[in-house]
């Protein structure tokens, strides 16, 4: 199985995550994960907020690597493998999910990381963190599935109620 990993330093500015945006998005077009493909924007959307709480919350150096698995190895031609994504910081504090409500700026990017990536966690790394994230290139979402996979997409779900 072939496994593709990149890194890249970034300083405790918020500037440095379009800075990170920027270079995922070319990580992962050379990866084979064209940039209007619906993946690619889940993926870009967690870099946004994994980097941004690094930058945000800690204050500290980070360092963000790419990792994906399975690089262009299906015979069928359909991508397979896992992406991971790892921010590590030298903060040794635990994310801590909130909740955000109504009209707050801001308490939602666990949030966000929870329902779109597949798996997320964090693991004690040095005197620090590293908080992941892995989607599954052929579980990136019903439409992803149906297009790439060639799995049926599962009928839509409706809710009804009084307005």
């Amino acid at each position: 199985m072939q496994v593709l990993q990149v890194q890249l330093e970034i300083r405790p500015d918020p500037a440095e995550v379009g800075r990170a945006r920027q270079w995922a998005r070319s990580r992962l077009a050379g990866s084979g994960i064209g940039a209007d493909e619906p993946l690619a924007e889940t993926l870009i959307l967690l870099v946004s907020e994994l980097v941004t709480n690094a930058v945000v919350h800690t204050g500290c150096p980070a360092v963000l690597r790419l990792l994906l698995t399975g690089v262009r190895d299906d015979p069928s031609g359909a991508p397979a493998g896992t992406v991971r994504l790892e921010v590590a910081d030298a903060s040794a504090c635990p994310p801590s999910p909130r909740h955000a409500r109504g009209d707050e700026t801001g308490g939602r990017g666990l949030e966000l990381v929870d329902g779109l990536a597949d798996r997320w966690g964090w693991d004690p790394e040095g005197l620090g963190k590293r908080i992941w994230c892995e989607v599954d290139r052929c579980g990136a979402g019903a439409a992803d599935r149906a297009a790439v996979c060639g799995v049926p997409a599962p009928m839509p779900e409706f809710a009804y109620g009084a307005v």
